[in-house]
């Protein structure tokens, strides 16, 4: 059930969170956790795959994820406190389930910071030619990890980078060679005369919803968020919207410009060098590396708190709650972390790494939304009536459910296995963690 506080009730023993994200904040906290490599990686994974249908199953599976993102648009409006799948997890069936949520999410990025680590080292290498060979590119992903895991077990100075400008420098580039490429976009492109055979349409699905997952970070700040019963839902919605569209035309340039047989490994700055020259493609590589390298830093610095903050809760055994005497950080958790990303980025593709992260995510929706209907009923008379509620019954929550169930009953056994594997470690702990508290009563 939702505890006392998420459901408004007064709570003197601590200061209430400052309601001050609006909706174009929620929006740009959407597209910087939605578009980390994911806008610079699908284009060549999903383009050689899918052909001419590509740009339209951007469109259709985005349509369809709008589902999953109004279901937590209605779960985040009955809390007042921030936390997203972890909170409505336990609110609706317990610690178990909320530290369940919460580890699948830690899964989720950590695949996904070894799936971007990859393509870091893809894109620079275009730039560095050391870096293309297996030596370099391999010295340069466990740089990338080593080198975050250190700066953030010391410390991490303050600075202000504004959400807008980090948006524009990553966004602006893609729009121009979008813009620079529809001119090649002929009738055939948009309606071909044939149309390619998928052979793993299942796991090409649970490829391309590495676009759109990563909405739920907007969640996890809703105790921040002014008016979320108003301002979440069309932030949320519109922002998944906004990213379907922008797919669709880089895809749509992607199989302009390429054709059919030349699309295998060829990347958007493969794009920029058919569309203008060296500089094209150098201008391209160097937004991929700086956009993804934004991305990973944001991850090494927030993911570790998540695990610190479940051993703070008690969920996880106390040593992931340990803060460095000296440098005053989560020392214990980020560097946990930290290995864990050395091994997946060393050992694991983009498209393995990109699978699992796509599929923990969406285990992670599985939970909440199917907490929703106890969620809905327990909820207090005045919280009930401030939240948003969707129209249509259940309809729109039963196609979010369907809709995660088949694309990971459709994911790759080697995804399955690897998130399995990842989420049992999880649980090992928490099982002991359990343990060690009852030894100690």
């Amino acid at each position: 059930m939702p505890s006392e506080a998420g459901q408004g009730e007064a709570d003197t023993d601590r200061p209430a969170l400052v309601r001050a994200i609006a909706g174009p904040g929620i929006a740009l906290i959407v597209i910087n956790s939605m578009m980390g490599a994911g806008i610079f990686a699908l284009p060549g994974t999903v383009g050689p795959q899918a052909g001419a249908l590509s740009p339209w199953l951007f469109l259709a599976i985005g349509a369809l994820f709008i589902t999953i993102v109004l279901s937590f648009a209605e779960l985040t409006s009955y809390f007042r406190d921030s936390g997203g799948p972890i909170m409505f997890g336990q609110a609706a069936f317990g610690p178990f389930a909320g530290f369940t949520s919460g580890w699948l999410l830690y899964v989720s990025r950590l695949a996904a910071f070894a799936a971007n680590t990859t393509m870091m080292a893809t894109y620079l290498g275009a730039l560095w030619p050391w870096v293309a060979t297996s030596a370099g590119r391999y010295g340069f992903m466990t740089l990338i990890c080593v080198g975050l895991t250190a700066a953030n077990y010391v410390g991490v100075r303050d600075g202000i980078r504004t959400l807008v400008l980090f948006t524009v420098l990553k966004i602006t580039p893609v729009l121009i060679l979008v813009l620079l490429g529809l001119k090649e976009v002929t009738g055939d492109t948009l309606l071909p005369a044939s149309l390619p055979t998928i052979d793993d349409f299942g796991g090409l699905v649970l490829l391309i919803i590495y676009a759109f997952i990563g909405f739920e970070a907007a969640t996890i700040v809703a105790g921040e968020t002014r008016r979320p019963r108003q301002t979440m839902p069309k932030a949320l919605v519109g922002t998944v919207i906004a990213t379907s569209i922008l797919y669709f035309l880089i895809m749509l340039v992607y199989v302009a410009v390429l054709p059919e047989g030349a699309r295998e490994g060829k990347t958007l700055a493969d794009i920029g060098r058919v569309l203008a020259g060296g500089v094209g493609a150098v201008v391209i590589s160097l937004t991929a590396v700086a956009s993804i390298g934004g991305n990973l830093a944001a991850n090494m610095l927030s993911v570790p708190r998540l695990s610190f903050a479940l051993g703070e809760q008690g969920l996880l055994p106390p040593w992931f709650a340990k803060v460095h005497p000296r440098y005053a950080t989560p020392g214990n958790s980020v560097l946990l972390f930290g290995v864990f990303c050395l091994i997946l980025t060393l050992t694991g593709s983009f498209v393995l790494l990109a699978g699992a992260s796509s599929l923990a995510r969406l285990a992670a929706y599985v939970i909440s939304i199917l907490g929703l209907p106890r969620i809905r009923r327990s909820a207090a008379p005045d919280v009930a009536a401030g939240a948003f509620r969707l129209p249509l019954g259940w309809t729109i929550p039963l196609i979010a459910l369907v809709l995660c169930i088949w694309i990971a009953v459709h994911a790759p056994v080697n995804a399955w296995l690897l998130t399995l594997g990842l989420l049992s470690v999880g649980l090992f702990l928490f099982a002991a963690t359990r343990w060690m508290r009852t030894q100690a009563r």
